[in-house]
């Protein structure tokens, strides 16, 4: 970037969607406003070593998630990890009565079933460690090899958290839509 104040304008322009994200991985108003600030900070600062060209938002996310995990997780030598259990591949699909495969597909019929808060809470009780490789490839459409840089893991790794973060979200819906009598069998 030429100099400072082209860079701030071309960053700002991002704010809302980091805001978004801040809020996802803090569940805190002030703290995810405190993220947003601080990542612009620190991409203001280093604003040198961004290559004119490439894609600016991928390389804020990466400073927000960055932060994030240095600011919020560093307290824990190792992150938590939780045994989500074998959820069948298929048991969502087959369970929802009602569903016509020839017409529509399964995730269509079954969003249909939940409101936004009910997807939101599925996505919010995931741990830590599936949520925010969920949270950046189903919610901020960022690729496997970007939540890979952004978050300093294999992709192999991202892509056995998205499978095991989405199994769990099937897991939560499929008692959300038990609890409303919306499941054969």
């Amino acid at each position: 970037m030429a100099d400072r104040t082209e860079f701030a304008e071309q960053a700002m322009q991002f704010a809302p969607q980091l805001y978004s994200s801040a809020l996802r991985m803090t569940r805190n108003k002030s703290d995810a406003e405190d993220l947003v600030q601080e990542t612009y900070l620190r991409a203001y600062r280093g604003y040198g070593n961004f290559t004119e060209g490439t894609n600016l938002r991928a390389w804020l996310f990466r400073i927000l998630t960055n932060t994030y995990i240095n600011r919020y997780r560093a307290k824990q030598r190792r992150p938590q990890e939780t045994e989500l259990g074998e959820v069948e591949d298929l048991y969502l699909y087959k369970r929802i009565s009602g569903v016509d495969v020839a017409s529509r597909s399964a995730e269509d019929t079954l969003f249909d079933l939940f409101t936004d808060d009910e997807v939101k809470q599925a996505l919010e009780d995931l741990p830590e460690s599936f949520r925010l490789p969920v949270l950046l490839a189903d919610v901020e459409g960022f690729s496997y090899k970007e939540i890979a840089d952004m978050l300093e893991i294999p992709i192999g790794t991202v892509m056995s958290r998205l499978h095991r973060g989405r199994k769990a979200m099937h897991k939560a819906l499929v008692e959300f839509a038990s609890e409303r009598g919306l499941l054969s069998g």
